[in-house]
């Protein structure tokens, strides 16, 4: 997400008229898997896999690690137009912060999260009502889906009871340098397909999260403005805002 967040910057300031940009990871490797088990952020859901990523259900126990790559054009608007290209979307808002908490930990009170997602939408100049997906960070670790809640209804107050967000990281597992940009790939398809993708294996509601989560089935919705939040280990912060093509 940030690499795609900065490359948008480099052609707004008109020094890049088009930038490839995305992620690929592949942590399914003993060393890999040795780190985050000793941060005990891994599920351990072992005789259930395909269950147990689980983002936002009471019972979530770590993240399922998955590998993948995802990359996207971005280019110039009028050049875009110009030259014929497909457009998907438009990258309209970038949001990046950082907790400056602890190294390993999101700020309890999500307040880099409040800050980016903030952020991303004066970058756009979008409304809070204006919003109609989130595609959440969402990891299915106990203290993430819990502070990425409270921050969603921080910055959105009681309309975020009425946007549909959900973490398609319970379908993909965590694809780590490569889910942000899968995410913000997921928001603009949404966006063309009027389809809202799910949160599978969300079999029982937790109090501290009881937003819309779009569970278990995807959703056919209108959607025009989407985000897609980012929110990583030691509180590195970075929303996405992407629109419709006007």
């Amino acid at each position: 997400s940030q690499a795609i967040g900065e490359a948008t910057e480099l052609i707004r300031r008109g020094e890049a008229d088009v930038m490839i940009s995305g992620g690929a990871h592949s942590m399914i490797h003993p060393f890999g898997v040795t780190g985050f088990n000793l941060l005990t952020a891994l599920s351990t859901n072992n005789e259930n896999p395909a269950a147990a990523s689980r983002p936002f259900d009471k019972d979530r126990d770590g993240f399922v690690l998955g590998e993948g790559g995802a990359m996207i054009v971005l280019e110039e608007y009028e050049r875009a137009k110009k030259r014929g290209a497909k457009i998907y979307g438009e990258l309209a808002g970038y949001g990046t912060t950082a907790d400056a908490f602890r190294i390993t930990d999101t700020h309890p009170e999500g307040r880099g999260a409040i800050g980016c997602i903030t952020m991303a939408m004066e970058d756009a100049g979008c409304s809070k009502d204006e919003i109609d997906y989130i595609n959440a960070h969402g990891t299915s670790t106990s203290v993430n889906d819990r502070v990425e809640s409270l921050a969603v209804k921080e910055v959105f107050g009681d309309r975020a009871y009425k946007i549909p967000m959900s973490s398609t990281k319970s379908v993909t597992g965590h694809l780590i340098a490569a889910a942000g940009a899968s995410e913000v790939i997921y928001c603009l398809l949404a966006i063309r397909d009027g389809v809202l993708p799910p949160t599978i294996n969300y079999t029982t509601p937790d109090p501290d999260c009881d937003l819309d989560y779009i569970p278990n089935v995807a959703r056919e919705a209108k959607c025009d403005v989407a985000l897609s939040n980012s929110f990583g280990f030691g509180g590195q912060n970075v929303t996405l805002l992407v629109r419709r093509a006007r």
